[in-house]
């Protein structure tokens, strides 16, 4: 039973990143720009939160605050997002330039910036950034002992307790709500659909689109901080494809949050498969194969490709998606 619980513990634990960075993507595609510097939106997410808890984590008053340390971690990983962000809508809404080659082009920046900002304040060579491990949200957060033998509940619940996992919870409410219910949420899918519609009923698109940018850069930093957290290793100048995969899971969420949340807990499962397959009996060794350790660890990405085989067709995405905007067009 402790290793269902690990699993379903660390499938949220992974699902977290994904969830926040395929709704940035879903914002800012709904708005009618190709996010693919998600990859790279969450590298300088990582790199600003990392570096201010490793700062903090040699102060004195961090282990007295651990939560409110990691809250202001998350929110500069955000907004070191916004700011990174704001480089593809400047490109994209700005210059009318093509949106996956600005895309791919600040992914390919980002873990080159990692690098040397890393090598700047701790010294050349050294690449890791550390991270503590005092953000854990544990029984003792809430009053209670831990016990020598820890039950199902115990072990599900505050293995892998961190603060982003609450705040990707209440983001995925808060997205619907924005989304279907306000006028804002309206706004922003008229200028994915139809832009010159919306600008015919005084809609500011190009408005309408940097902010869909800006809260795509926001929930990329923060899910960059969250995938650091994860791996617990440490930051290391890049997330393993995560935001790549980020992207599969909003299209094969369809562009809506609720489906986002569900495909990210299935990417993710997958995901913890690969590390935790020794200690799950029914699963094929493959022993007998050559480097058979990788074999699970490649599942997440079969199985990316698998299902964007079979349901890229039937994705819905905004018609207006990748299309600079132009006034004089109607």
């Amino acid at each position: 039973m402790n290793v269902f619980a690990d699993i379903l513990s660390g499938t949220i634990l992974f699902a977290v990143p994904l969830i926040l960075v395929a709704l940035g993507g879903m914002f800012s595609e709904r708005s009618g720009i190709v996010n693919i510097a998600l990859e790279g939106i969450m590298i300088i997410g990582a790199l600003v939160g990392c570096l201010f808890l490793s700062a903090v984590a040699k102060g004195s008053w961090a282990p007295g605050m651990p939560q409110l340390t990691m809250f202001l971690a998350i929110l500069l990983a955000g907004i070191s997002g916004i700011v990174f962000s704001l480089f593809l809508a400047f490109a994209s809404v700005n210059l009318k330039a093509d949106q996956t080659i600005s895309g791919t082009s600040l992914n390919m920046l980002a873990p080159a910036l990692a690098i040397v900002v890393s090598w700047a304040i701790q010294g050349s060579g050294q690449t890791t950034i550390y991270i503590p491990t005092w953000i854990k949200i544990t029984q003792a957060d809430f009053g209670f002992a831990a016990s020598s033998a820890p039950s199902f509940f115990e072990r599900f619940a505050f293995k892998s307790f961190y603060l982003t996992t609450p705040i990707a919870i209440a983001i995925i409410v808060i997205a619907a709500v924005v989304l279907y219910k306000t006028r804002f949420g309206l706004r922003l899918r008229a200028c994915g659909e139809h832009p010159q519609a919306a600008d015919s009923v005084g809609v500011n698109v190009y408005k309408m689109r940097y902010a869909g940018v800006a809260i795509s850069g926001f929930l990329g930093g923060i899910g960059g901080l969250a995938f650091t957290i994860a791996v617990g290793s440490g930051f290391q100048s890049g997330v393993s494809g995560y935001g790549f995969l980020a992207l599969a899971v909003m299209i094969f969420g369809n562009w809506k949050p609720l489906r986002i949340a569900g495909a990210a807990l299935l990417f993710a499962f997958f995901k913890i498969i690969g590390p935790m397959s020794q200690n799950i009996p029914f699963l094929p060794s493959f022993s007998g194969v050559k480097s058979s350790e990788y074999i699970y660890l490649m599942l997440p990405y079969i199985v990316t490709m698998i299902v964007l085989a079979f349901t890229s067709r039937r994705s819905l995405a905004p018609k207006a998606e990748g299309i600079p905007y132009d006034k004089s067009l109607r």
